[in-house]
């Protein structure tokens, strides 16, 4: 990272009609403190600083009045808990919390299915890694999913962040990537069928993957902020295993080392990654795998229900539905109350299912 020299410095420059309105306004209203005026006879030039930004006023400056941003871990303490304010100049002043918020959005259900083979070209995001997003709706602003690969592996030029998030899951699909997160110690390596939770505010970088590297990434809500963390360096060693960030801890669920128990729906068996005791229910996260039978009529009450075919192929029928056939890289959500079927599967199927709540419960029809 560049060094930048000391002897420089930046400051937004503002207008105003007459200084000596401003002049209280930004040192007692926004505390800041006045570092220069001038001319002493008749002053029209001032500068400001303080919130770790620096102000210039000037009479007849032909820009415009601005919008500044004050961030604050106590706004109501700020600016007598006005959380918008204008200047005499013109300059409106906006005092919003320094930590960003986790906002919900209410779920708007709908029955929706995502097929790879009718999917547009996949989207250049961050770190230049190729995004498909699997819920195009999603679901109000609820929750995204997102099938995430790096063609040609190698090194992943990225740094180290957190998000603002209720609930996240890396999944790894097809080949391994490796990752470091807070207090977990050396990197860990994710093979095809591993995951992890990345729990509110957890620090944590993408550092290599294999070619072709393919992971399921599940945010709630969908829009989330993430935010660099210049200071810290990772890995920065093992702490608590049960540190809880937002009352979650972190999750790593190795797939070779799993126990598989009947699934809720007969006809399959699953392995449940440990994600509902981490998150104390907020979220659930199993793989099932078809053994035998025909699965029976069912239906669930979990506000979000998203499933990713991860191999073979299956017929999803849910009434009011035309039945469509399903087969790895598909994806669909099936909203609570709706009677679905999951039926003709192949023998190597097997689903990726996330439920928020992790504590659903289903009712069998028969």
């Amino acid at each position: 990272m560049t060094q930048m020299p000391d002897d420089i410095s930046a400051e937004f420059l503002l207008p105003t009609q007459e200084l000596r309105d401003d002049l209280p306004f930004f040192t007692k209203v926004l505390g800041m403190r006045l570092e220069s005026i001038f001319p002493a006879d008749d002053p029209s030039v001032a500068s400001f600083s303080g919130h770790g930004v620096r102000v210039r006023i000037e009479r007849g400056a032909t820009v415009a009045p601005g919008h500044l941003r004050i961030l604050t871990d106590d706004p109501e303490s700020f600016a007598q808990g006005q959380r918008r304010l204008t200047a005499p100049n013109g300059t409106t002043v906006e005092i919003v919390p320094r930590s960003p918020q986790v906002e919900q959005p209410e779920t708007r259900h709908e029955f929706a299915v995502r097929r790879l083979a009718d999917e547009a070209p996949w989207v250049i995001g961050r770190a230049g890694m190729h995004y498909r997003d699997l819920i195009p709706s999603r679901l109000g602003g609820s929750i995204i999913a997102s099938h995430i690969r790096i063609p040609d592996g190698g090194p992943v030029p990225d740094m180290v962040h957190y998000h603002t998030v209720g609930f996240q899951l890396i999944f790894c699909y097809r080949g391994w990537v490796d990752v470091l997160y807070e207090d977990q110690g050396d990197v860990i390596r994710l093979y095809a069928g591993d995951c992890v939770t990345q729990p509110p505010g957890i620090r944590h970088r993408v550092v290599e993957a294999s070619p072709s590297i393919e992971v399921i990434e599940i945010g709630v809500p969908a829009e989330h902020v993430t935010t660099i963390d210049h200071e810290m360096t990772l890995p920065n060693g093992k702490g608590d295993p049960a540190r809880e960030w937002d009352g979650q801890t972190f999750v790593h669920h190795i797939k070779d080392q799993a126990t598989w128990h009947p699934f809720r729906i007969p006809g399959f068996i699953a392995r449940d990654t440990g994600i509902t005791a981490g998150t104390k229910g907020v979220a659930g996260i199993q793989v099932a795998r078809f053994d035998g039978g025909t699965p029976p009529l069912a239906k669930h009450d979990a506000d979000i229900h998203f499933t990713f075919v991860m191999e073979g192929s299956m017929v999803l029928s849910a009434e009011g539905q035309e039945s469509r056939r399903l087969q790895a890289g598909d994806a669909f959500v099936i909203p609570p109350g709706m009677v679905a079927q999951y039926s003709e599967c192949s023998p190597d199927l097997e689903l990726l299912e996330a439920g928020l709540r992790g504590d659903f419960a289903t009712t069998l029809l028969g």
